[in-house]
């Protein structure tokens, strides 16, 4: 991890979003029908989301850790979807559009975003 003033509220807030994400991967079907494959658009912005909030908190050298432990949680995720049973499953597609919001991430992190919780913490020191 960076060397972040903050290093706690960044790990908690890590955990609490690691939580929510996986707790709407995990939850029962419910609500009004949604169109067709908008399940691929939520898989890719959560993941596109997680790798943004990884590559803020680590090194670019480190990015190929956010890459590998996103795709395995996105495994994980699919595999306990079809092992709970309750009205989810486990959908190739799914880690598809995973995959792809990692790698969309990555992209632009490396391009722009990368290491955005060290610049945050300095605008904040300005304040």
């Amino acid at each position: 991890m960076l060397p972040l003033r903050h290093r706690g509220l960044w790990i908690a807030l890590s955990v609490i979003l690691v939580a929510a994400v996986t707790y709407g991967s995990l939850q029962p079907d419910f609500g009004p029908d949604v169109p067709a494959n908008f399940d691929k658009v939520e898989h890719f912005s959560a993941y596109l989301g997680l790798s943004l909030w990884f590559t803020g908190l680590l090194a670019r050298s480190r990015y190929w850790v956010v890459a590998v432990t996103l795709v395995a949680f996105g495994l994980a995720i699919e595999a306990a979807q079809d092992a709970m049973q309750l009205g989810r499953s486990a959908e190739a597609l799914d880690m598809v559009a995973n995959v792809l919001g990692v790698a969309c991430g990555l992209a632009i992190a490396l391009g722009w975003s990368g290491e955005w919780a060290r610049r945050f913490e300095a605008w904040l020191a300005t304040r």
